[in-house]
């Protein structure tokens, strides 16, 4: 495929889908997306970092070929003001996985969000952030270790969707006197109105990706976080969705916590996966003062939004928190962060977000030796107290370094 600004590279092999799964070589290409803010920085850093991982890993019998591509502000600058140009959600599902900082979105109106429209755009409908506490971490949990988690968030739905009408328009006005006269709706006056769709086919594919991902990894739990008890047919329709979904296609590996209870005596049987659900509000208490209890978590789109960062917040924060967006076969990888622009070009901040991002990455492309390499490095260098200033001020003793610095440390650590 020719491209206006995208180079794709002279050597490597495309990532290619068989029977329903990603074929990986050993010399894949991969895409990534520089970002804006601190995206420059922790990207240069993070690349060497995979790159000193795969050659410790692999000794040279495996190669990771990276193509950049361009959204933010990188793109507005060569594609004449276009901060997403169409060229690069092409190469997108061309590669298959790629990885991105973070973007700022252009203020004037245009977006609502990057962020959004690249999930819209390519139908990356789960939102997949692991929760994973790393030793030496500073975290506020007096047991942070207990926390250990995946959480997969709906994507595409919801109050994300953009149904809004603002108060005060003909669109609006028209919206609010059908739903005073012909539903009985009542409402102040003056009300801003949005509409919050929740399907049953977007409920049941991230729920999907949620029970497969437990059972492919032998985790023991899969929550269906919602808000059912008030909002009855989005919220409390998610989590009735859910329990269907795991009852129709994975019968067979899964139980329902009231079956855990009524049939097995609360011993959950080897090799099955429990089903359960908890109301959002609840959940936030539960996963500080009982986290264990929680292995996977499957929740609508702004819950997950919440419930993502408030539990990155008990192991350390969003500066190492990864994250993916993924549809079926195609995952954009990213820094779940923003773009701190004060700390542009400053040689600054942590990495760690884009860095273990990239571990999710591989693991993707079944490489997962890389990530254990990286993770094990990780938490070598802290222990050194070895940190970036975001570590440094709540650790006594350490040794604050810049991003580079900080990938000078851990690539030594590898």
């Amino acid at each position: 495929m020719s491209y206006r600004h995208i180079r794709m590279p002279e050597n490597g092999q495309k990532i290619t889908v068989k029977d329903n799964r990603i074929v990986v070589s050993d010399d894949p290409i991969l895409g990534f997306i520089e970002g804006d803010g601190i995206g420059p920085d922790i990207t240069r850093a993070s690349l060497r970092i995979w790159d000193a991982a795969v050659e410790k890993a692999y000794g040279g019998r495996r190669k990771v070929h990276w193509a950049e591509l361009f959204l933010g502000e990188k793109a507005a600058g060569i594609y004449d003001g276009d901060y997403f140009p169409a060229e690069t959600l092409e190469a997108i599902q061309e590669v298959i996985v790629a990885i991105k900082g973070p973007l700022t979105t252009p203020v004037g109106g245009g977006f609502r969000s990057l962020n959004v429209s690249l999930r819209q755009e390519l139908d990356l409908y789960a939102c997949v952030r692991p929760i994973t506490y790393y030793a030496g971490v500073p975290s506020p949990m007096k047991r942070p270790e207990e926390v250990s988690c995946i959480l997969f968030r709906e994507n595409t739905e919801d109050v994300y969707a953009g149904i809004e009408y603002k108060a005060g328009t003909p669109e609006n006005e028209k919206l609010a006197k059908f739903l005073r006269e012909e539903m009985g709706a009542e409402f102040f006056e003056g009300a801003g109105l949005g509409i919050k769709p929740i399907s049953a086919f977007g409920t049941k594919r991230l729920v999907r990706k949620a029970v497969q991902h437990a059972i492919d990894n032998g985790h023991d739990s899969v929550t269906l976080v919602h808000k059912g008890n008030i909002q009855k047919f989005t919220e409390g329709a998610f989590r009735n969705w859910g329990y269907e979904l795991a009852a129709e296609e994975f019968g067979d590996q899964t139980i329902t916590e009231d079956q855990l209870w009524s049939e097995f005596n609360g011993k959950r049987p080897e090799g099955k996966v429990v089903i359960k659900d908890r109301i959002a509000d609840i959940m936030f208490q539960l996963m500080q003062l009982r986290p264990a209890e929680f292995s996977v978590i499957a929740t609508s789109n702004l819950n997950g939004d919440y419930l993502s960062d408030a539990l990155a917040a008990e192991v350390g924060g969003m500066g190492i928190a990864p994250g993916a967006n993924m549809a079926d076969h195609v995952a954009v990888f990213e820094a779940t962060h923003g773009t701190a622009p004060k700390y542009s070009n400053l040689d600054k901040v942590n990495p760690s977000s884009l860095m273990f991002s990239g571990c999710m990455m591989f693991n993707y492309i079944g490489w997962k030796e890389v990530s254990k390499l990286i993770e094990n490095a990780f938490e070598k260098t802290v222990g050194q107290k070895i940190v970036t200033y975001d570590f440094a001020r709540q650790m006594e003793g350490a040794t604050e370094v810049p991003t580079s610095g900080f990938a000078d440390a851990l690539i030594k650590n590898l």
